[in-house]
């Protein structure tokens, strides 16, 4: 991680990253190596464990991809041990106000802004060989705060608005679905909650992110004012090439 990386996703240009799952840190090295700016440790949903979390973050040391962490939930046990260990942020599922967003900020910051612990023998701080800097002397961690349902669509502007909300990210798929079942009295369609989403970002100088299901789609998301992108995931890549594989090879053998 380094202070360039950080510069460079709190500015208004392509940021380009990748989504892991797996648990590989072979996989987040090679990813980390290949160029991406960031990468994205799945907690939700993925298959990374505490113990596996920590040797993906080693994996990539050195490395100016930046890694976020995703946590199943803004628990401040998980928020803390992500960042102990060296996460340079957190994505947050699901935030639906403006408490959500300010109750992540209070686990992510030290005293006196937030209420995160202090550990000198911490990773991030190489186990007590490295003095801890003063807390006004760190680099703030990011926030992605996941706008993924109607109602986190209807507060955008006012999570949006939140000091220390770097990022306000679409889950694509979580916010399809929502709008699918939910009552919506406005008549939100999908493209118009991303199109509100962009614009509640790009009002105060923040970030508009989103999980890309196809590469197609970037030209028109950028348009609408999204700079963030994860595109694929380690196991849809793995995925989709061995099917192609495979279907290849009988094609061969027909």
């Amino acid at each position: 991680m380094t202070s360039h990386s950080l510069a460079r996703l709190r500015r208004t240009e392509p940021f380009i990253g990748t989504w892991l799952s797996i648990g590989s840190p072979i996989i987040a090295e090679l990813a980390a190596a290949s160029g991406f700016d960031w990468l994205l440790f799945d907690l939700e949903h993925g298959a990374h464990s505490d113990a596996v979390l920590m040797g993906n973050l080693q994996a990539i040391k050195g490395s100016p991809a930046l890694a976020i962490v995703r946590v199943g939930a803004p628990h401040p046990d998980l928020i803390l041990r992500a960042l102990d260990w060296g996460s340079a942020g957190i994505m947050v599922p699901h935030v639906e106000s403006v408490e959500e967003a300010a109750g992540c900020l209070q686990a992510m910051h030290y005293p006196p802004r937030g209420r995160r612990g202090i550990s000198r023998s911490a990773r991030v701080y190489e186990y007590g060989l490295r003095a801890m800097p003063a807390p006004a002397d760190l680099p703030p961690p990011v926030l992605f705060a996941q706008i993924e349902t109607l109602r986190g669509v209807e507060r955008v502007a006012e999570i949006a608005a939140v000091d220390g909300v770097d990022v306000l990210f679409v889950g694509p798929a979580d916010l399809a679905f929502d709008l699918s079942v939910r009552q919506n009295s406005d008549g939100l369609d999908y493209e118009t909650c991303l199109a509100r989403v962009a614009n509640a970002a790009q009002a105060v100088g923040k970030q508009a992110g989103i999980l890309v299901r196809s590469l197609e789609d970037i030209p028109a998301l950028r348009s609408k004012g999204f700079t963030h992108f994860a595109v694929e995931s380690d196991l849809g890549i793995i995925r989709s090439r061995y099917q192609q594989v495979l279907k290849e090879t009988r094609r061969g053998c027909a």
